[in-house]
């Protein structure tokens, strides 16, 4: 019965695009591989990584000449490379980060197939191509895992002492918990993320939308009252499971983290210090209130006296707070213009954030309902 019930968590757990949404094909002469259906950018490598599991999984890395971290996406449910593209690019240039994401065996144009010790085979890949390839460092990456790609993030994480941070986006406690409301873990059960998270060193930042009606905002909240290392979470109100990007708070919220992360000193087992944390206070006037740490009820009062809402006539996601000066350079709105592929007029910083709002709009992302059964998929195709 066991063995039944994880092979139907597992299909249910996966639903690739079909068609893949993107090729990929040899630059000839030069051994280098494109993806077809995207815009080329001369700042993103494609590659085909080999799996210990005998797969090969398509991966992009997108660089940024400003970038000290670099950041490695597990991606969610039914999304593939070719969507989450332009995701990929904006978030490296605004985070000021090098972007690595990944598909996971049986989507896009990786081969295999799509189960849960595939996908912890899969990140096992990109993270080591980071190490090898690339010189990256592990205090130097933080790990992103968004829905089902929280259970191969948490898994990497747990095993990795010097990480820097982590960021879970509308996470699992479990793929059994998602489906039904057990108290307890089971060995059938995926994805254990609830058992796994205090083995994480670092710190870790949860995204969860308040309206979720795929994956309950609790499974952030217990996954956050377990973690070793806590950061303000962010309860985004009203947000559902695909669409936290598209509000304001979800960027700005996601910068501070990562300016926290970057300049903050590690102890020697490769954590950050409370310290280093509350030098860098966080808002979240959005989110549900906590009373665990009182560095955030400072952080709330100084941020509504430093950042006022700014409003605009017809997209919420484009308020946008005020940023740090680097942005504000000839040198941001430069590389912006290199990586966009057209020329920028050098105005205020705002601007660049508010498209970033405007590119998640028209962003195909994870939007087929996760752990449903495969006719629940027709109702939620993607656009």
């Amino acid at each position: 019965m066991g063995a039944v019930t994880s092979s139907m968590a597992a299909k249910f757990a996966f639903f690739p695009p079909s068609p893949p949404s993107y090729g990929v094909e040899e630059v000839e002469g030069t051994g280098k591989l494109r993806m077809m259906e995207v815009a080329e950018r001369d700042n993103v490598d494609v590659l085909r990584l080999p799996t210990k599991r005998g797969t090969q999984i398509v991966a992009v890395y997108v660089r940024n000449p400003a970038a000290t971290l670099t950041l490695l996406y597990s991606h969610g449910n039914a999304a593939d490379l070719g969507q989450m593209y332009d995701l990929f690019s904006e978030l490296s240039l605004h985070l000021r980060v090098n972007l690595m994401g990944y598909d996971y065996s049986g989507y896009g144009r990786s081969t295999g197939k799509p189960t849960e010790h595939n996908t912890y085979a899969d990140i096992e890949a990109a993270y080591r191509c980071l190490l090898e390839k690339y010189g990256t460092k592990e205090e130097d990456i933080i790990l992103y895992g968004q829905s089902v790609g929280s259970g191969p993030t948490v898994d990497l994480a747990s095993r990795l002492p010097r990480l820097r941070a982590v960021v879970l986006h509308s996470p699992i406690m479990s793929g059994l918990r998602v489906m039904y409301p057990v108290k307890r873990t089971y060995w059938f059960d995926i994805y254990k993320n609830i058992d796994k998270i205090p083995l994480v060193q670092c710190p870790v930042l949860i995204i969860h939308g308040t309206a979720d009606d795929v994956v309950d905002c609790s499974h952030g909240q217990q996954l956050w009252q377990q973690c070793k290392e806590k950061y303000e979470p962010l309860w985004v109100k009203g947000g559902n499971h695909c669409d936290l990007e598209l509000y304001p708070e979800y960027i700005k919220h996601l910068k501070k983290f990562i300016s926290a992360v970057e300049k903050s000193s590690h102890s020697r087992n490769g954590s950050i210090t409370s310290a280093d944390l509350s030098d860098n206070p966080r808002s979240s006037t959005d989110c549900r209130p906590r009373s665990s740490t009182d560095y955030r009820e400072k952080s709330r009062l100084s941020t509504e006296q430093r950042e006022k809402p700014r409003s605009v006539s017809d997209l919420r996601d484009k308020s946008r707070s005020s940023v740090d000066k680097k942005e504000r350079t000839r040198k941001s709105v430069d590389y912006a213009e290199k990586v966009n592929g057209h020329a920028e007029q050098p105005e205020k910083a705002r601007n660049s954030i508010d498209r970033f709002g405007d590119m998640m709009r028209s962003a195909v992302l994870c939007n087929i309902d996760c752990f449903k059964p495969a006719g629940a998929k027709e109702m939620h195709t993607q656009a």
